[in-house]
C-alpha cells in the first residue's frame, strides 16, 4: 500500500477519477493511516491478543459488509476485522468507492488464490449470516428493515467535536484544521463542531487554519462554501470566514461542508459530560481528550459507533 507499483498507482488515479472528492492528497493520507495504524505487525499482534481467535474456524460464517463511501477505503477496517476473525466476507461497496479495496483484494488472492474462498464482492447481500453495515441515519432504516432479523451491527450518522479552552497554541489551532479540513470534512471523525469559552479570539483560529484556503479553489469544496456563503447573506446572519470556511453559532452538532459550526460554553466539565453522552459523537477534541490533529488516525481499537466489531464476530 505504501509502495508507488504502476497497478496500485493507477487503482489511486482511477479513484480520484471516479469520485471528484478523493483528490491524491487525501487518497494518500487514507493509506498511509491505514498501512501505519492497522497493518504493522506488533499493532495487529496486540490487538488480537484481546480476542479468543482461533488458527481456524470449523464453521466460518458469512459476513455481509455494507461499506459506506465518504472517504477513501472507509470500509477496510471492517474488512479487516473479518479477516482476521477467520470468517468469509460478502462485501457491497459503494459506487464512490470501489477501485481501492477490490484492487488490494486482487493483490491478496494473487498471493495466496485460497483468499477467494473467504472474500467476495456482491451487489445483493443475501443469505449471509450477519451482517455490518454503515449509512446515514436514512438508509438505516433499510439496513434494520433487511438485516434486523439477522446477527448485526448498523451504523448511523456520526460526527466529531473539540472543546477549546482559548489557551490552544498556534501549532494546536494548525493541528485542529487536519481534523476540521482533512477528507473535506466529509468523514464521522471529523470536527464539525467547536466549543468555545466566553470571550474566545477568533482571529488566531482563523488565521491558522488558512494552511487549508487552497482547498477553495476545488470545484466541488468551493461550490458548497459559495452556496452555504449565499444562505446566511440572504438569512442576514453573521458568520465569519478566512475564505475557506464558514464560522457560524449554531447549536447543531452537523455542519454542512465547508462550515464549522460554533457554540458558547460556561462549565467545561458539564459540557464534556454531556457531550461524551451524546450518541451522534464519534469523537472529541482537545486537551485530555483526542489530542489536536489526530481524529483522522484511529488505531485498530478506535471501532466506529464505539461497537467493539471483533467482539461481535468472535461471538457469533
Amino acid at each position: 500500500m505504501l509502495s508507488n507499483e504502476p497497478a496500485w498507482e493507477k487503482a489511486k488515479h482511477d479513484a480520484s477519477m471516479q469520485n471528484g472528492w478523493f483528490v491524491p492528497e487525501f487518497v494518500a493520507l487514507a493509506i498511509k493511516n491505514i498501512a501505519e495504524n492497522f497493518l504493522k505487525k506488533e499493532r495487529l499482534d496486540n490487538w488480537i491478543t484481546n480476542y479468543h481467535l482461533l488458527s481456524a474456524i470449523p464453521n466460518p460464517k458469512s459476513i455481509g459488509i455494507v461499506m459506506a463511501g465518504n472517504i477513501p477505503l472507509v470500509g477496510f477496517h471492517d474488512f479487516l476485522c473479518v479477516f482476521v476473525s477467520g470468517h468469509k466476507s460478502v462485501i457491497k461497496t459503494s459506487s464512490k468507492d470501489e477501485i481501492l479495496i477490490k484492487h488490494l483484494v486482487n493483490v491478496l488472492t494473487g498471493w495466496d488464490p485460497e483468499i477467494n474462498n473467504f472474500i467476495n464482492f456482491s451487489e445483493m447481500l443475501k443469505n449471509c449470516d450477519a451482517y455490518i453495515a454503515t449509512g446515514s441515519n436514512n438508509t438505516s432504516r433499510y439496513f434494520e428493515y433487511y438485516f434486523g432479523k439477522y446477527p448485526h451491527i448498523i451504523r448511523r450518522n456520526k460526527t466529531s467535536v473539540a472543546v477549546l479552552t482559548g489557551l490552544e497554541t498556534d501549532n494546536e489551532l494548525e493541528e485542529l484544521a487536519d481534523d476540521v479540513y482533512q477528507f473535506f470534512g466529509l468523514g464521522c471523525r471529523n470536527v464539525t463542531k467547536i466549543y468555545i469559552p466566553a470571550g474566545y479570539n477568533f482571529e488566531p483560529l482563523l488565521t491558522s487554519f488558512k494552511k487549508y484556503n487552497y482547498l477553495a479553489d476545488h470545484h466541488k469544496y468551493k461550490n458548497n462554501y459559495d452556496y452555504n456563503l449565499a444562505i446566511h447573506i440572504l438569512n442576514n446572519k453573521f458568520y465569519m470566514t478566512n475564505g475557506s470556511v464558514l464560522l457560524v453559532q449554531d447549536p447543531s452538532i452537523f455542519s454542512p461542508i465547508s462550515q464549522l459550526n460554533y457554540e458558547y460554553y460556561s462549565d467545561r466539565k458539564s459540557l464534556l459530560s454531556s457531550l461524551h453522552d451524546n450518541p451522534e459523537i464519534q469523537c472529541i477534541i482537545g486537551h485530555d481528550r483526542i489530542p489536536f490533529g489526530q481524529a483522522q488516525s484511529p488505531g485498530l481499537f478506535d471501532y466506529a459507533d464505539k461497537t467493539d466489531t471483533m467482539s461481535f464476530l468472535t461471538s457469533l
